[in-house]
């Protein structure tokens, strides 16, 4: 425990095999971890078996492939029924270095925030972690236009390293939120409409052939996706519009 907080790492894992074991191991040498939570989304390789191996993980199979988004639920219910106060989604690719878990948990630990990122913006890491060109670009560009919808002023919208109290995952309805990669966009925008204030780190990256990516043409959805919340939030915002993931009733922070 981190200050009497029970800590809950959730990997939301796919064909996560060659990678596993090196994250696994970095996130437990942070030493304020209680607990891990592998959900594998249908994997082809040898994920399941590699993460029933390891100690302390405890571990939950979807039968099928159900998306990026629907894992993420998965593993946030389980974390929250095995009593956790803050959680940390990290990604099982090793993409995002666990060393920063023990300062995303303290943020939360220590009632600064409810919802701490790891950006690989700030600091000028993703370039150099080997962020294809267009992919920046592409951020960069989502994230402007993400600020001027919803108010905020966060450096990327686009990172999967994420820390969450237990409060704030009680609050939002992230259950409503899509099954694919858009989730993590809409549950972003949720959180702000919460008016919680989201707290943002620098992070090194590193983009290798094992490391998780979509392509293009997902890329293209995702990014429509996210403009459309984006697009939806400030529409609710101005009491244009009714929607399930804005409801216009709700707690401010």
């Amino acid at each position: 425990m981190y200050r009497g907080k029970k800590v809950v790492v959730v990997m939301p894992a796919y064909n996560a095999a060659k990678t596993l074991r090196q994250t696994y191991e970095g996130v437990v040498q942070q030493g304020v971890v209680d607990s891990i939570i592998l959900v594998d989304d249908a994997s082809r390789d040898e994920t399941v078996a590699i993460a029933r191996s390891l100690p302390g993980v405890t571990v939950h199979v979807h039968e099928s492939n159900r998306g990026y988004g629907a894992n993420q639920k998965t593993c946030y219910r389980l974390a929250l029924d095995a009593g956790a106060d803050i959680v940390v989604m990290v990604h099982p690719d090793y993409q995002y270095t666990p060393l920063l878990i023990p300062a995303m948990v303290s943020l939360i630990a220590n009632g600064l925030y409810h919802c701490v990122l790891g950006s690989r913006i700030l600091g000028g890491y993703a370039l150099k972690g080997g962020m294809p060109v267009w992919k920046y670009v592409a951020n960069r560009a989502l994230t402007f236009a993400e600020n001027l919808l919803t108010g905020a002023k966060l450096s990327e919208y686009h990172t999967g390293y994420r820390a969450f109290s237990r409060q704030l995952l009680e609050t939002v309805d992230w259950t409503r939120n899509s099954d694919d990669f858009v989730f993590d966009n809409q549950m972003l925008a949720q959180i702000l409409w919460h008016g919680y204030t989201i707290a943002e780190i620098s992070c090194p990256t590193a983009y290798f052939p094992e490391a998780s990516s979509i392509n293009f043409r997902r890329s293209v959805k995702y990014g429509l996706g996210c403009l459309a919340t984006g697009l939806c939030f400030r529409l609710a915002k101005w009491g244009l519009i009714d929607s399930p993931l804005f409801p216009q009733k709700m707690d401010k922070h």
